[in-house]
C-alpha cells in the first residue's frame, strides 16, 4: 500500500551499524578468510554500503551510535557483548524517538537492529502491527541458549522472552501470534522448541516457492493493517549469492523474496523495513587491500 503523504507522518532511515550482536564463534567460523578484527566489524561495513547504494530518502536519516571499539564485549548473563548491547539500544531509542516516526527503515547490522524500532513501531501501533521475519533462522535464542550471540535473540526479544536488563528498555513487546517467520529452514535444536511454546507461526521456503497465499492468509487472520518487514539476506538461496556471514543453501531465490515482500506490500501498510546481515566480502577485502596506503589514514 502506499504510504501516507500527512506531513505529521515522518518516515525515519536509521542506519545502524552495529555488529557486536554477531556471536564470535560464528563469525570464526564463517568468515575465516578475513582477520578476525576485520571479520567481526564486516557487519558495520555492510550498512555502509546500504547507505550508499539505496535510493535517496524522502524524510529524516540518522545513524544510531555504535561504537568500534571492543569495549564491553564480554558474554553476561548468557548473552556476548551485553553491556555494549544494552548502550547501543538506549542510544538508538533515543534517536528513534527524537522524530516520532510513523514509519522507519532500518539499515543494519546484524538482526537485533530490528529490536528498537519494531518495538517503537509495536508502541504506537499496539494490536494493529505484525510482524514478517523474513531470515533462514528463527532469532528465538534466549541467555539460557548454547549460542551467546545476540543477533539470534532478536524475535525472543521484541515478544517479551529477551534478557530483563534488555527488556527494560523497550516500549513495547509484539504477541508471539502476531508474529511469523518466513524462509525458516535452519536452525539450533535447543531453540527450535521456544516456537512452538510460544505460539509463532512458521513458513518454510517450500511453502511460499509458487505462492505468497499461505502468509496473506496469515496475516489476514491477525487483523493486522500494519506489518513491519525484516528481512535478513541471508534468506536468499546461497546457490544463487551469497550475501550474509554465512551460505544457507535451499532458501527463497531473489525472485521468490520480491514476489512475497510486493505481495505483502500490497495486502498491508508496512510501517516498518529492515535490511539485516549484509556481510560485503568483496568489499571488505578491498579495504583490508588498502589499508596502509599513503594518504589514507590509519
Amino acid at each position: 500500500m502506499s504510504a501516507s503523504t500527512d506531513p505529521a507522518q515522518v518516515s525515519l532511515r536509521l542506519v545502524w551499524p552495529q555488529w557486536q550482536g554477531a556471536g564470535t564463534s560464528s563469525v570464526v567460523e564463517l568468515a575465516a578468510e578475513f582477520p578476525f578484527d576485520i571479520a567481526r566489524r564486516g557487519y558495520a561495513v555492510g550498512s555502509a554500503v546500504l547507505a550508499a547504494v539505496l535510493p535517496p530518502h524522502d524524510g529524516p536519516t540518522v545513524t544510531a551510535p555504535v561504537t568500534m571499539t571492543d569495549d564491553g564485549l564480554t558474554e553476561l548473563d548468557g548473552v556476548e557483548a551485553k553491556a555494549v548491547v544494552v548502550e547501543q539500544l538506549a542510544a538508538a531509542l533515543q534517536v528513534i524517538t527524537e522524530h516520532d516516526p510513523a514509519r522507519i527503515t532500518t539499515l543494519g547490522g546484524e538482526c537485533a537492529v530490528s529490536v528498537a524500532p519494531f518495538s517503537v513501531l509495536a508502541h504506537r501501533y499496539r494490536d494493529d502491527l505484525a510482524i514478517l521475519w523474513i531470515d533462514s533462522h528463527p532469532d528465538i535464542g534466549t541467555g539460557a541458549s548454547a549460542y551467546p550471540g545476540y543477533h539470534a535473540m532478536a524475535v525472543s526479544t521484541l515478544i517479551g522472552h529477551g534478557d530483563p536488563d534488555i527488556a527494560a528498555l523497550l516500549p513495547s513487546t509484539v504477541s508471539a501470534d502476531h508474529v511469523a517467520l518466513v524462509g525458516l529452514h535452519a536452525w539450533t535444536d535447543d531453540d527450535f522448541p521456544n516456537i512452538a511454546d510460544w505460539g509463532i507461526r512458521t513458513f518454510s521456503p517450500a511453502d511460499l516457492r509458487t505462492t505468497s497465499t499461505p502468509l496473506l492468509e496469515w496475516l489476514a487472520d491477525t487483523g493486522c493493517s500494519r506489518v513491519a518487514i525484516h528481512f535478513d539476506v541471508d534468506t536468499i538461496d546461497s546457490n544463487e549469492i551469497v550475501l550474509g556471514l554465512g551460505a544457507e543453501p535451499d532458501g527463497l531465490t531473489s525472485a521468490q523474496a520480491r514476489r512475497v515482500v510486493a505481495d505483502i506490500d500490497r495486502a498491508a501498510d508496512v510501517v516498518g523495513l529492515t535490511i539485516a546481515e549484509f556481510f560485503p566480502r568483496q568489499v571488505m577485502h578491498l579495504q583490508r587491500l588498502l589499508n596502509g596506503f599513503p594518504l589514507l589514514g590509519r
